[in-house]
């Protein structure tokens, strides 16, 4: 044994991704089952599970808060006692205990549009706790030098923001630590938290030995980020045909123990943005709140907030319609937004193609047709997103044969983007796709990238990928003007060959080869590129599922699930259609299948054989149809 470590041993730091509010170990006091209170490094996995049973640990058992509206109530007991000490703990009613963060978001006149109402209708719902499913679980390893640079390989879908973190929070300086990108054995919003790489740094110092942390994958399902349960109550007003005309949202999520996991504290609460977002609603209010509890950490599970969110507002409008006596499809016509509509919460959006999406979707279901047995059924819901802007670099390179090779700071969790950005070089640069290599290093290749997450690789990282190759193109074009006797602006780019009129052309090749004889070697080049404001745009959803039920038993098969997508331009079919399929099965597993319950604090599904993920027999017959916006 090389190192062996308890929060007594540890200086008094908190961590976190932006709210510092958990121990490395716990100190003093255990939050939930799996937070850890103790680490070992020997020289054999043997060796160190060995010395871990051989730790003795006395706990005191303390109330245990579970449901987070108990958690709220007055007198409820304090999962964190100095919370507003916390560094980048955001501002909460006093008056509330425990919680991590509150967002009310509002518009109009909510009394007028209740009272304008003809009924008003009052659901709560609730959604469980689920793991992401990645097949991967953490894993980190770190090495300190004899400079004392400190070295870190680890699963994590962002790690310049890791090494930002671990600065401030270890307070180490930042160009002290070097974060070796990896690939990344899928995500979904999950490995982005401190759970191992601060443990290990500790265990590196002690030990003077790099420390490798693989969690087994039962440690993972009780202690690595899940996503967030909540209680969701609605009150929503109709008149006499169905138009909305108000609706009142109480959010409730419960956050776990810690909010170090959350990129943003504040994050999971903005998912009551998308509170009915996509209807006409002339008054709107969610009151949404995000509470400790004493279960494991939680973080954004596939965008933070959102499903939960949308799956009550669906399932009340299906409510609504059934007590109506009103289609489902025709209560949603009469109320989606229109272009030029604002969205319930003042938002103005260009290219509002939700109707079209909805039709789309009916259409390719075949939602008229007769149904194919007595128990199956059809049902449709809607979702509305964008994606998030910010700043990206790259790194291009082309060597005298003329290939070229892109350096990247987003780590492959799997989605495809490093096809994506490989076929954008090759097009801008007009070359063969085979020529053109991506790759990652480590942060010190590049200034900065925040990753991936929120969708957004390809639009940030994915336009200075463009922008890198374009600046490059433009170097080039100066040297092939000046082999064909003519200014850069006269040259055109046709099937590989730069070009000018009456003049034979030159290929890329050849220019790649005089450009690096004239620069002395390769030809390197780096771009920065940033997004100044979130586009006025965002994208629609709709889906439909055709289901049979057992009436002996209740259980649900699901035949077929038809989603259509508004989207910008799909630039690579394959990947696009693995995302969606792999995005709706995720979501039928939510749905029907995918729960870790908690009994007395302790989660009781500790494998993949107990927490039920959907595997191939699961899996219905998947239809897609696009409308692509330009």
């Amino acid at each position: 044994v090389r190192a062996a470590l308890t929060g007594a041993d540890l200086p008094p730091v908190y961590v976190g991704s932006r709210m510092k509010d958990m121990p490395v170990l716990a100190r003093e006091r255990a939050r939930f089952v799996g937070d850890p209170v103790a680490a070992v490094a020997a020289e054999s996995l043997d060796i160190a599970e060995e010395a871990l049973s051989l730790i003795d640990v006395e706990y005191e058992e303390l109330p245990i808060l579970s449901d987070p509206l108990e958690a709220m109530r007055p007198g409820a007991p304090l999962i964190h006692e100095d919370r507003s000490g916390y560094k980048n703990a955001p501002a909460v009613p006093p008056e509330i205990p425990n919680l991590q963060s509150v967002s009310v978001r509002k518009n109009g006149d909510l009394d007028e549009g209740f009272k304008r109402a003809a009924r008003v209708f009052e659901h709560s719902f609730r959604t469980q706790l689920t793991h992401h499913g990645y097949l991967e679980p953490h894993a980190c390893a770190v090495r300190i030098n004899a400079d004392g640079r400190v070295e870190i390989w680890a699963a994590n879908k962002a790690p310049y923001n890791l090494r930002d973190q671990l600065a401030a929070d270890l307070a180490i300086p930042k160009e002290k630590i070097r974060i070796h990108i990896m690939s990344v054995g899928g995500d979904f919003g999950g490995k982005a938290s401190l759970i191992d790489v601060p443990i290990c740094y500790f265990l590196a110092e002690r030990s003077g030995r790099p420390v490798k942390l693989i969690f087994e994958y039962s440690e993972d399902l009780m202690a690595a980020a899940h996503r967030h349960p909540a209680v969701i109550t609605l009150r929503t007003g109709v008149d006499s045909d169905g138009t909305l005309t108000a609706v009142e949202a109480k959010i409730v999520y419960s956050g776990g123990a810690y909010a170090a996991f959350k990129i943003n504290p504040e994050v999971t609460v903005l998912g009551g943005r998308r509170l009915a977002s996509y209807y006409r609603v002339p008054a709107i209010k969610a009151e949404t709140c995000c509470v400790y509890t004493n279960q494991v950490p939680c973080t954004q599970s596939r965008t933070p907030g959102s499903p939960q969110v949308v799956f009550a507002m669906e399932s009340q409008m299906d409510i609504i319609a059934r007590e109506l006596g009103l289609d489902p499809i025709a209560i949603r016509m009469k109320n989606l937004l229109h272009e030029g509509d604002p969205s319930p919460m003042g938002e103005r959006w260009q290219h509002i193609c939700v109707r079209a999406t909805l039709k789309k979707a009916l259409a390719a279901s075949g939602w008229r047709k007769p149904k194919a047995r007595k128990n199956s059924g059809r049902g449709v819901a809607l979702y509305e997103r964008g994606t998030p802007g910010g700043k990206a670099s790259a790194a291009i390179t082309v060597e005298a044969d003329g290939k070229i090779t892109l350096l990247t700071g987003v780590p492959d969790v799997g989605p495809g983007f490093y096809t994506v950005v490989q076929q954008i070089v090759s097009e801008t640069l007009g070359v063969p796709l085979k020529k053109v290599r991506v790759r990652f290093e480590d942060t010190d290749s590049l200034p900065y990238d925040p990753g991936t997450g929120g969708s957004k690789s390809t639009n940030t990282s994915g336009h200075a990928a463009y922008q890198a190759a374009r600046e490059l193109r433009e170097r080039l074009a100066v040297v092939a003007a000046r082999a064909l006797g003519c200014r850069p602006e006269q040259l055109r780019q046709v099937n590989g060959r730069f070009t000018a009129a009456r003049a034979k052309g030159i290929s890329f090749d050849e220019v790649a080869r005089l450009a690096v004889k004239e620069n002395g070697g390769p030809i390197s080049h780096l771009t920065m590129y940033e997004s100044k404001d979130e586009p006025p745009v965002t994208s629609f959803a709709a889906q439909v599922a055709e289901v049979e039920v057992e009436p002996e038993t209740g259980r649900i098969h699901v035949k077929k699930i038809t989603t259509a997508h508004d989207t910008g331009v799909v630039l690579n079919r394959l990947t696009f259609q693995g995302q969606v399929d792999g995005g709706v099965v995720n979501g039928m597993g939510f749905a029907l299948m995918e729960e870790n319950p908690v009994v007395d604090g302790r989660i009781t599904t500790l494998s993949l054989g107990e927490f039920k993920l959907p595997c191939i027999k699961d899996i219905p017959r998947l239809a897609t149809v696009v409308l692509e916006s330009p």
